[in-house]
């Protein structure tokens, strides 16, 4: 796809790679310190689950920033560049255009997700926890990860595009970070209604604490079909919604 091809080349100065990178390897070591210093105190309460946990719950924190800031950059090629004018001279379809932002935009959230799961299965191996590396739980927290990116950079997007200044879709991206790592606190009926909540809803792991003993314990949770099929729904809402204003927008 030769639009897609263009976005990659339209952001070789832009350094949003080096952005995700920093923040990604902000929050990865941010989770290796808290886990470091818990393994000194409370061996017992830490491995696979305990880290796969805290990387779900940063990532309601961190994701929707970083999807904010990366589809915004995206767009306001658009806005500065007048691209869409452009764009009414050529064959080339605003929908296409639309949909290479958006692959463009999660192929480098996806890459900066690998980079997550391959750090912590570093982090696990070296310090030698007990259980063996859960490949499986692995999988599931990346793919839950990539699907409610999906959902986020859909609605990011049409917000980005539909508005010339960015500071509107920043700040979305700034209260959805909020909303992602304070969702926990709500009722799963208001939660589940704000598409960042799906960050931790979407995690492999739960955990219950025992404020008697002050102890936690956390298990691997089944997969809920209703988790899947609300971000699936959300994507398609989204991404429908903002490419179909997108197409139909005066220029």
């Amino acid at each position: 796809m030769k639009e897609l091809t263009l976005e990659f080349f339209k952001l070789r100065r832009k350094k949003i790679g080096w952005m995700i990178a920093i923040f990604l390897a902000a929050e990865v070591l941010w989770i290796f310190m808290i886990t470091s210093y818990t393994l000194a105190r409370h061996p017992e309460n830490v491995g696979w689950e305990y880290v796969l946990l805290m990387l779900s719950t940063l990532n309601g924190l961190f994701l929707p920033i970083i999807s904010a800031v990366v589809v915004s950059r995206l767009c306001d090629m658009e806005h500065k560049g007048t691209t869409w004018k452009m764009l009414m001279a050529t064959n080339v379809s605003r929908s296409r255009i639309y949909l290479a932002k958006w692959i463009c935009a999660n192929t480098l959230l996806l890459c900066g997700a690998a980079f997550q799961i391959g750090a912590l299965s570093a982090f696990g191996v070296l310090k030698n926890f007990s259980d063996p590396l859960p490949l499986a739980l692995l999988v599931r927290l990346l793919a839950g990860t990539l699907l409610i990116n999906l959902a986020v950079t859909a609605l990011q997007q049409w917000i980005s595009l539909t508005f010339k200044n960015q500071t509107f879709a920043l700040t979305l991206g700034m209260a959805g970070g909020f909303l992602g790592v304070t969702a926990s606190f709500f009722p799963a009926s208001i939660r589940k209604l704000f598409v960042w909540s799906y960050y931790t809803e979407m995690s492999p792991i739960g955990m219950s604490y025992n404020a008697l003993a002050e102890t936690s314990r956390y298990f691997v949770l089944p997969a809920q079909a209703g988790n899947w099929v609300a971000a699936l729904l959300m994507i398609a809402i989204f991404y429908t919604a903002g490419c179909l204003h997108a197409s139909r927008q005066e220029i």
